[in-house]
């Protein structure tokens, strides 16, 4: 059992900057690839959408298209913690901001959020034009 836990999230203006964090419990954090997950205001939860993956070695990083350039996905074992640097913000990226755990050995495919075996609660980004 991993729990999650993200923290950082605010109200900020279009253009700034902002990161969020996600700390896991357990001693298995480096077992676990980690990504980022956002939904929208008035999405389902179906409709979360892939933002940013890292491997459990954080050896590999990936991004959805649209945050590319801006977002930065990192990680730190030691402290079992994944973070999100956000960066040139638009009013387009405000929505609930959700990490995930998928098991390192078992995932296809870190885009996908069905390769997730664990969330956390989510943290509000909102940006205001």
């Amino acid at each position: 059992q991993v729990r999650l836990a993200e923290s950082g999230g605010g109200l900020v203006q279009a253009g700034s900057s902002l990161s969020v964090s996600c700390e896991a419990s357990g001693r298995t954090f480096d077992y676990y690839a980690m990504g980022w997950f956002r939904q929208a205001p008035g999405k389902e939860r179906k409709d979360r959408d892939f933002v940013a993956a890292i491997t459990s070695n954080g050896s590999s990083t990936f991004y959805a298209e649209s945050v590319k350039g801006r977002f930065t996905i990192s990680r730190d074992n030691a402290k079992n913690t994944v973070y999100l640097q956000m960066s040139t913000l638009g009013p387009e990226d405000t929505a609930v901001y959700y990490c995930g755990a998928a098991l390192q050995s078992l995932y296809r495919d870190l885009t996908r959020r069905r390769d997730y075996m664990y969330w956390g609660q989510g943290t509000q980004v909102t940006v205001s034009s």
